[in-house]
């Protein structure tokens, strides 16, 4: 996992901050759908990891560490940006975990975090209309019977009727499904930076 980790330290070395990187769409799909067959479980577990650029294991973790993974292949680190985003806007995030100061451990791995994120610093686009799904955007859910947060990324892939398929973990390991109308639509984002 330091491999990982230095990896990624010496992209961002070679491209520039993180606010600076372009986020090439397709790339994103690709870093995303990469993680099919690498992380093959879900593990929720609080963990203490590295900052910036910590990770849980890459074989597990939820769905938010799809996006981040996908995101950190071009140079962009979440735990970094939602942290400082958080110290600079505490007011405009959740407080549903009861904490009083952001915790880098785990705060770019919830998802009504980062919906408050990609609102403050993306787009926000149509949940119903299905042309504006472009590969590489980020939709959240809130899942049936439990109000479950999720997320995902939209893939270059379609189904049969025209729907994206999506990539992300719902429970088995990272995936790429025909879901995107499967649960209640709470977010659809394009992050550009």
């Amino acid at each position: 996992m330091k491999t990982n980790t230095i990896g990624l330290f010496l992209v961002l070395l070679l491209v520039g901050t993180p606010a600076l990187a372009e986020i090439r769409p397709q790339q994103l799909v690709r870093d995303a759908r990469g993680q099919i067959g690498v992380t093959m479980s879900y593990d929720p577990a609080y963990r203490k990891i590295a900052f910036p650029m910590g990770d849980v294991p890459l074989s597990t973790g939820v769905c938010t560490d799809v996006v981040i993974r996908a995101l950190r292949g071009q140079g962009v680190d979440l735990q970094a940006l939602v942290n400082k985003d958080m110290k600079t806007a505490w007011a405009a995030y959740p407080k549903t975990w009861g904490l009083q100061k952001p915790d880098g451990n785990i705060d770019h791995r919830r998802v009504p975090n980062l919906e408050v994120f990609f609102r403050r610093h993306g787009q926000s686009l149509s949940l119903s209309d299905k042309t504006t799904f472009k590969a590489g955007d980020i939709v959240t859910w809130r899942l049936p019977q439990s109000n479950l947060p999720h997320i995902g990324i939209v893939s270059d892939k379609r189904a049969a009727d025209g729907t994206p398929l999506i990539i992300h973990n719902i429970g088995r390991g990272t995936r790429e499904e025909n879901v995107l109308f499967a649960y209640p639509l709470k977010g659809h984002f394009r992050y550009l930076k």
